[in-house]
């Protein structure tokens, strides 16, 4: 069996105006992108290429509506390589511009139609959550079905990820937020996945000590003191990348999916709210596994006593990053605690799989209870 792999190289560069000479960007390059990102660090280089902003077909989380005219716009143009500049949104909205002849999102993640890769992918991330700049995954909400999908196939791994500490300066405190709560998850769920090794285990335990060591830090400092270590949650969710981009993640995302789809609260903050409910859950039905060396690890990395409430202590110093709310304050109705559960159960059974002890229905239902 395979146990590790890592296509893209990686590059990184101070300045992005340090990336487009080394790259040779031109008028053969479709770059997508927002144009916040364009305004403050691209424009002024008068680049020849396509540009293509996402939110103009719509704003927040990827869907495929909005992928779909992403797609018809690139196809007006005759381009060899596609940069990928944003966070995970722009990033999975841009693997799908690398594929030969798909003009329907729904078909490829329904794998309707042949994967066929046909221009190289260059990406480059703008926030330090998604890790998407190292992975093959692309996460859309399916407008027709009300809730987000996911695929994972080898053409949507790019070519090269560049890491450009410059871009992450000043990012808004919540996306700084939302997004390392994403890594954080990424990385633990990868560490107990049943398909974690000795390889996968050395990316995702180094991003969890980055993250929680990088919190600590901000909860002694104030949380402004995030932007002056931002490069080592950039290099941190980089790690955690590579590591679920091996192992794949589990029912953490899984129970996230309906709340995300529905209500449109960002992905990072979805995975936030169950991430420890379902390591709590993990502890309680096999307390001896991989989740003792999970939790171990967190005591060390936090400094903690060996006979602390790991969990108590972790959301302690999660919550001061960023609150943890109510599902009910979201919009949540008490009759979709069981409406998502058979949901989940139904429709999310690739990443319900990719556990380290498997959930019944009742335990999902009691940690959306928890929750709610």
């Amino acid at each position: 069996m395979r146990l590790f792999r890592l296509q893209p190289e990686i590059y990184k560069f101070d300045k992005f105006s340090e990336f487009v000479k080394e790259f040779g960007i031109n008028d053969k390059d479709v770059i997508v992108v927002n144009n916040s990102i364009y305004d403050k660090f691209i424009k002024e280089l008068n680049l020849r290429s396509v540009f293509i902003s996402p939110k103009k077909y719509g704003e927040g989380e990827p869907s495929d509506e909005i992928i779909d005219q992403v797609l018809a716009e690139a196809a007006k143009n005759e381009f060899d390589r596609v940069v990928a500049i944003g966070g995970g949104a722009v990033m999975d909205i841009a693997k799908f511009l690398v594929l030969d002849n798909v003009s329907d999102t729904l078909d490829v993640f329904e794998r309707k139609i042949e994967f066929k890769k046909i221009k190289e992918l260059i990406a480059i991330p703008t926030t330090c959550g998604t890790g998407s700049e190292v992975t093959p995954y692309s996460v859309a909400e399916i407008k027709s079905k009300g809730t987000k999908m996911g695929i994972g196939i080898d053409e949507f791994l790019p070519d090269y990820a560049v890491l450009i500490p410059e871009l992450l300066k000043n990012i808004p405190y919540n996306f700084f937020a939302f997004s390392t709560l994403d890594a954080l998850v990424h990385a633990a769920e990868s560490f107990v996945s049943p398909g974690s090794n000795p390889y996968t285990d050395i990316f995702s335990e180094k991003a969890m000590e980055l993250i929680l060591k990088g919190y600590k830090e901000i909860s002694e400092k104030g949380r402004e003191y995030y932007s002056e270590i931002i490069e080592d949650f950039l290099i941190g969710s980089n790690y955690a990348g590579i590591a679920f981009g091996n192992t794949g993640v589990g029912p953490v995302h899984a129970l996230s999916y309906p709340l995300g789809g529905k209500y449109h609260v960002a992905h990072g903050e979805c995975n936030y709210e169950f991430f420890t409910p379902v390591f709590k859950t993990y502890t309680k039905m096999a307390p001896d596994g991989k989740i003792k060396k999970f939790n171990d690890l967190v005591i060390s990395i936090l400094d903690l006593k060996d006979d602390s409430d790991v969990y108590m202590e972790l959301d302690k110093l999660l919550n001061f990053v960023w609150e943890k709310n109510k599902l009910n304050n979201f919009g949540m109705e008490e009759k979709e605690i069981l409406e998502f559960t058979e949901s989940i159960i139904e429709k999310q059974q690739r990443l319900l799989s990719n556990n380290y002890m498997p959930l019944s229905k009742d335990q999902i239902l009691n940690i959306y209870k928890e929750l709610f």
